[in-house]
């Protein structure tokens, strides 16, 4: 039992693997097991080359960065491991998990997402103040971050199936509802990057052209019933106007009759004879 903790910031220690905790900021989810294992016997032959980043707590040691290399060392069966100590609060220490993994260029693109977000939450930070931290621009933070609006199930089937961030950017065009048959259609076609933005784009623009179709078959709808009403109006008047539809192999015809008498009537001035002696 160890009652005794070594304590030299910035200095490698050999500490207890007994004491050494996860960083619960970790952003990474899934730990390949057949590359902890391989790491496992690389360490084993070799050792921890480069040491493990730990902070100081109460119950022992916190990881910042290197949760790979200690679990491959406990799978090694190293009872001792090489680790530096630096000086961290929470926040720093959330952040410096994220850019160690960030800088290794093996973190999911989805973990990285929640990694963002799981900052902004637990520290109160804007996008623009994480996208410092991370020495990041906030356009890409953004981005990053417009990931997390695709359902759990299609970024579970992203990850599984290989596809890139710029996939499920892709999907991010498509509505909800329709986001599983697509998914599922550029999976079965094994579609890249490219085809994906192209598919994605060709059925927009058939659902566009498809709403376009029925807004201008909704506005001859109302046109027609404009002119009925104003046939009726007419009749209403006093004037004998009259509207007959003809059917034919392509189109409807529709002839207006209106009695050219009574397009005029005769004004008469007050002195009860025609203006210019004309009949009206």
């Amino acid at each position: 039992m160890i009652t005794e903790k070594p304590k030299s910031a910035g200095q490698v220690l050999l500490i207890p693997n007994e004491i050494i905790y996860p960083n619960p900021s970790q952003p990474r989810r899934n730990f390949n097991q057949e590359e902890l294992v391989n790491l496992a016997i690389s360490i084993r032959l070799n050792g921890i080359l480069q040491p493990i980043t730990v902070r100081e707590t109460e119950n022992g040691y916190e990881v910042v960065s290197g949760e790979r290399r200690l679990r491959a060392s406990r799978l090694a069966g190293m009872l001792n491991v090489p680790c530096i100590v630096i000086e961290a609060n929470n926040f720093k220490s959330a952040v410096y998990a994220l850019i160690e993994n960030l800088q290794r260029q093996n973190l999911g693109y989805f973990e990285e997402a929640a990694a963002i977000e799981k900052l902004m939450y637990d520290f109160g930070l804007s996008q623009d103040e994480v996208a410092k931290q991370l020495g990041k621009a906030p356009s890409t933070v953004s981005n990053k971050l417009r990931l997390l609006a695709l359902p759990a199930k299609a970024r579970e089937m992203l990850c599984e199936n290989g596809l890139s961030e710029r996939h499920a950017r892709a999907l991010l065009r498509v509505k909800e509802e329709n986001i599983f048959p697509v998914l599922e259609k550029i999976i079965e076609k094994k579609l890249n990057v490219v085809q994906t933005e192209e598919y994605i784009e060709e059925l927009l623009t058939e659902k566009a052209a498809k709403r376009v179709t029925k807004t201008m078959f909704s506005d001859v709808k109302i046109f027609l019933k404009t002119i009925n009403h104003a046939v009726d109006t007419m009749k209403k008047a006093g004037i004998k106007a009259d509207i007959k539809k003809e059917e034919k192999a392509d189109d409807y015809v529709y002839h207006i009759k209106i009695p050219k008498k009574q397009m005029y009537k005769a004004v008469k001035p007050a002195d009860g004879n025609t203006a210019n002696g004309d009949s009206i």
